[in-house]
């Protein structure tokens, strides 16, 4: 199993009846297919195994582990319009005339079909994890675009299936910006040598540390002067550290000494390592999760508004809640499945 390097997260909506065989079936709908010779891009389910034509979903201490993959072509734009250009010129030769605005296009879209057979294929594997008893959805990815193409593709492949982002009493930026002003991170927690401040104001100005001690005055002066932590590296229990972001994703995720050890050795069959990592990581992050949500105050209740309003929130935290629930619309309504949701914190085109 792959060891997360970066963590996106979901609660998942009550709604879901969680039924491993039936989940078993319905993946296998939509299992990987790759791309056909003129096709652009393919996605779909893959074996977390690696074994060809095994299961799609695996349960390791109850803990559910899928892997989506994305494949699609690439073709140079310089290619492509180098191709274009010379299709026009024979065009104009023959018949004297230069194609219009419209004949481009159309001659753009014949030059992509005959070139995609000789394109390059670029693969990205997103593992997923489930757990079905704390309702909780994590991705390993920090591409947002990402993660809302594979929430859409659970909801059209599970029956029932939603999410909704979490929400803290605190927001993260207003919760790192006191760690660093005050010196006191939460219980199990401490602050790490990078961060990343910006001002809320119309100047955009971006202070970045990096392997830099934070108690420094300068560091709370910036907070004093309005800028808000984008970012920060933290370490929890001396067994995980990460970056948080003001998103609330994790980033630059390590295990640190002493986590994995005894896991994988030679001894172990290939099975057995991946069950061994997956017990790890799921039952490591398991942790980690609900204790930056209890950092952050705990979730907050769905319509239930904050006692004390934080900072506002940003551009990129507004705008990342609109494209999970456009995406997880989408995908109800494609699959016929109507419910309430949460809003949700996620932006951006699946893919």
């Amino acid at each position: 199993m792959p060891r997360f390097k970066n963590v996106i997260s979901f609660r998942i909506e009550p709604a879901w009846a969680p039924d491993f065989d039936a989940a078993q079936q319905q993946l296998e709908k939509e299992r990987f297919v790759p791309c056909g010779a003129t096709q652009e891009s393919s996605a779909g389910w893959i074996e977390p195994r690696g074994q060809a034509q095994g299961p799609l979903l695996e349960s390791i201490g109850g803990q559910w582990l899928l892997e989506y993959m994305v494949e699609s072509k690439t073709l140079p734009a310089s290619v492509v319009r180098r191709k274009l250009d010379e299709r026009c010129a024979q065009i104009e030769q023959q018949t004297g005339r230069q194609p219009g605005k419209k004949e481009k296009k159309q001659l753009k879209e014949d030059i992509t079909q005959e070139l995609l057979p000789m394109a390059f294929t670029r693969h990205a594997r997103i593992a997923v994890w489930i757990d079905p008893t704390a309702r909780r959805l994590t991705l390993d990815t920090s591409n947002q675009a990402r993660a809302d193409g594979v929430v859409t593709a659970l909801v059209k492949a599970l029956d029932g299936f939603g999410v909704s982002a979490f929400h803290t009493q605190v927001e993260p930026g207003s919760a790192m910006a006191g760690w660093l002003a005050t010196q006191e991170p939460p219980a199990g927690f401490s602050i790490d040598r990078d961060c990343e401040l910006k001002a809320t104001d119309d100047s955009k100005a971006v202070v970045r540390y990096a392997k830099h001690p934070l108690d420094i005055e300068e560091v709370r002066e910036h907070i004093a002067q309005g800028k808000r932590p984008t970012r920060l590296a933290l370490t929890w229990e001396d067994r995980v550290s990460f970056e948080l972001t003001e998103g609330m994703q994790l980033r630059k995720l390590q295990f640190l000494e002493g986590v994995f050890d005894g896991a994988g050795s030679d001894a172990q069959a290939k099975d057995e390592g991946f069950d061994t990592d997956a017990a790890i990581v799921t039952g490591e992050l398991g942790q980690l999760l609900p204790a930056l949500l209890e950092a952050l105050g705990g979730e907050m209740e769905p319509g239930m508004a904050a006692a004390a309003a934080p900072a506002p929130r940003t551009e990129s935290q507004v705008g990342a809640a609109k494209g999970t629930e456009a995406a997880m619309t989408a995908a109800k309504a494609a699959a016929g499945i109507t419910a309430t949701t949460a809003t949700a914190d996620d932006d951006g085109p699946p893919f």
